[in-house]
């Protein structure tokens, strides 16, 4: 029998786990040595916030499992990640697009500002308080994209130019985010957590904010197909997650 509230809380783990898991392909990637840094400290952050709500899910399971069984042994039909945090860094400009990484970057620490801004009044104690870290964490997220993107959309004409690409791709994206119908009712009525719908107005005020100071456009593109909230995944999520979970798999039991 399925759980409503570990189904919404095991989608918010799962968009920050496939999400860390990314940003850690850019240590020794980036542009110069202080992004390594920066960005490994978001996919830290990111890690982070899984793992709690990783935590918590797994005491909603029955029997109860561990942070470790979620992440490393579901099959890919049982994650319930957006798209868009799984999917390749890459673009027509290359295999690692940093242009895409900051584009993503913004887009995701956008909607997690305000979703976890959003969940500090939820009901459900847990819940509440991993929102009441995150949040200060995601604020710094944005921050750190936001600059980026100003930096390349208002740089030469070649950054401006790779750096509007880079949001097309990832705009494509958005409004699987916003997309609540895997909420279930009642966790609304009880106010444990809230409509994603209900966030999209502050989104795209934010996010037109830094675009506009980037001299850049909100893109104009239809829509990508999602369906990771419903276990139905892109390609590359089944790469992602055998590299991810190789050595658990391979040693089952193991400690360190």
């Amino acid at each position: 029998m399925r759980n409503p509230l570990q189904d919404y809380v095991l989608a918010l783990a799962d968009d920050a786990l496939i999400a860390a898991q990314r940003m850690g392909e850019w240590i020794a990637r980036a542009p110069q040595i202080e992004e390594d840094v920066a960005l490994g400290n978001i996919g830290l952050d990111l890690l982070g916030q899984a793992r709690s709500l990783l935590t918590y899910a797994g005491t909603l399971a029955d029997p109860v499992r561990t942070e470790d069984d979620l992440a490393y042994w579901r099959d890919e039909r049982e994650f319930r990640n957006v798209h868009l945090v799984e999917r390749s860094w890459a673009s027509a400009f290359g295999e690692h697009d940093f242009a895409v990484a900051m584009a993503r970057l913004l887009v995701l620490s956008t909607y997690q500002h305000e979703l976890y801004g959003a969940l500090l009044a939820s009901t459900d104690e847990t819940v509440a308080a991993v929102a009441a870290k995150a949040v200060k964490e995601v604020a710094y997220h944005h921050e750190h994209a936001a600059l980026w993107v100003v930096r390349l959309g208002d740089g030469t004409p070649v950054s401006h130019e790779r750096m509007q690409a880079a949001l097309g791709s990832e705009w494509r994206h958005v409004d699987e985010l916003f997309d609540g119908s895997y909420v279930d009712a009642a966790l609304l009525a009880d106010r444990v957590a809230v409509d994603p719908a209900t966030l999209r107005p502050a989104f795209d005020r934010r996010a037109g904010e830094v675009l506009a100071q980037a001299t850049l456009t909100v893109p104009d593109v239809r829509p990508a197909v999602g369906g990771g909230r419903r276990g139905v995944h892109t390609e590359q999520m089944g790469y992602l997650l055998a590299e991810m979970q190789h050595l658990t798999r391979s040693h089952p039991g193991a400690t360190w």
